[in-house]
Formats: C-alpha cells, sequence, structure tokens
C-alpha cells in the first residue's frame, strides 16, 4: 500500500511539473530554476520509491540541503511575485497571502524531502 501511495505522489508531481511546462508558466529564470529543481528534486524521490541507484548519495545530500532551502527561498520571497504568472491570483485586490499561510503550504513537499533524505543519508 505504500509503494501505491508513493508513486500517486510521484505520479502527482510529475504531471504538475509537466503541465505547468505545457501551458508556458514557466517565462523567467526564477521560475525556470524553480522546474529545473524540481525535476532533480523527482528524480531523487523517483530513485527513493524504486530503489534505483543512480549517482552518489553525495550528490542527493546536495540536492536535499539545496532543494529544500530553495523551496522555502521561493515560497517566502518569490511565491507572491509569480502567482499571477501562474494563475493563481484570482483577486488583484486582495491583499497578498500572510507569510504563515504560504509556509503552510510547505507541507505539500514534506514526502518529497522525506524521501530524497532517506535517498541519500
Amino acid at each position: 500500500m505504500a509503494d501505491f501511495l508513493w508513486i500517486i505522489y510521484l505520479g502527482f508531481l510529475g504531471t504538475t511539473a509537466i503541465w505547468f511546462l505545457l501551458k508556458g508558466k514557466y517565462t523567467n529564470k526564477i521560475t525556470r530554476t524553480d522546474f529545473v529543481i524540481s525535476i532533480v528534486t523527482w528524480f531523487g524521490l523517483f530513485g527513493y520509491v524504486t530503489e534505483t541507484p543512480m549517482l552518489i548519495p553525495l550528490v542527493w545530500k546536495i540536492v536535499f540541503v539545496f532543494g529544500l532551502l530553495w523551496d522555502v527561498i521561493f515560497t517566502v520571497f518569490f511565491a507572491d511575485r509569480f502567482a499571477a504568472d501562474f494563475g493563481l491570483d484570482e483577486d488583484e485586490d486582495e491583499e497578498p497571502m500572510p507569510l504563515a499561510a504560504r509556509l503552510s503550504g510547505l507541507i505539500f513537499v514534506v514526502p518529497l524531502y522525506y524521501g530524497i533524505f532517506h535517498y541519500a543519508f
């Protein structure tokens, strides 16, 4: 059952990234960087779930640290700026989302970094 849930999570992450790519949502350097980091971390989780050795553990340790750091930095500093680019900002008259609410969105990447952590260490 756990393997099934991991595969569903992998599919969700991969489908979301590819959908944004096909819709042309990666329009500047920061969002393209986010896409590349998302793909690299996805491969790390894929390796963990399928128990496929890819690269060396040191690479995945670096991916874990910098990927997690990037997700926090992107969420704190850039998410509001690019919400309109992603079509997530429905009403422009609303005030920006509070930091606590943006950080709570990071809960969706906890399984990703859990898997990469176990894959690396």
